[in-house]
């Protein structure tokens, strides 16, 4: 990766922090437009959320190799199996639907030659979640750096990763939820083999609301 863009995508790894920090430090609103969920709490509404609420994400599932391309290679798949993928995940919010927060998770997969490619891709988010009744529609994109080892290959590289969820509100402190992923990884090279792969993720999660 250029300096060019090891210098941006700290500078956007750091925002969000700076921002929720900024958030922490002033005064609570004396009366803020909708109260944090409480315990025992079952009207589900739009509402639900308000600045300052968090959530915690574990998330389990699978990664699909979808499609590749570059100086040498242009195709689905590229010998690449089915592989396995996992994250944790941190959301803050700055409002009844917008959130920020922070993802690391990891992946493997084998490849053609029976050897495995593992890659484990971390950095910031932000998102915006919609509500019906007890059901919530995350939207979110994530933007960071994915180090990836093949045998004695290494490469630090960018990630970008949009995607979109369901949850179900079981109760007030746990939901649990489906989402699909889409992971979009470039490799430039020194020697100019410039390489974009692309994944799709298939994962399921449960949220801690706090």
């Amino acid at each position: 990766m250029s300096r060019t863009w090891s210098f941006f995508l700290i500078v956007f790894l750091f925002l969000p922090v700076l921002y929720v920090a900024g958030q922490e430090a002033s005064p609570p609103d004396e009366n803020p437009s909708s109260p944090p969920i409480e315990s025992g709490q079952t009207d589900y509404t739009p509402a639900l959320y308000s600045r300052g609420d968090k959530n915690f994400v574990i998330t389990l599932g699978v990664l699909f190799p979808a499609y590749f391309t570059g100086k040498e290679i242009d195709g689905p798949g590229i010998g690449l199996s089915l592989g396995g993928t996992g994250s944790l995940a941190f959301n803050y919010f700055l409002g009844p639907h917008l959130f920020v927060g922070g993802q690391v998770g990891g992946m493997f997969a084998s490849t053609r030659g029976k050897n495995m490619l593992f890659i484990v891709p971390f950095g910031a988010q932000v998102g915006y979640q919609f509500i019906f009744h007890r059901f919530e529609f995350p939207l979110s994109f994530m933007i960071g750096a994915a180090p990836q080892k093949r045998l004695q290959d290494n490469y630090f590289g960018l990630i970008l990763k949009p995607g979109a969820s369901v949850f179900w509100r079981f109760n007030p402190d746990w939901s649990f939820g489906l989402n699909g992923m889409w992971w979009f990884l470039p490799q430039w090279p020194k020697n100019g083999y410039n390489a974009y792969g692309n994944f799709v993720e298939l994962t399921l999660s449960a949220r801690y609301h706090f």
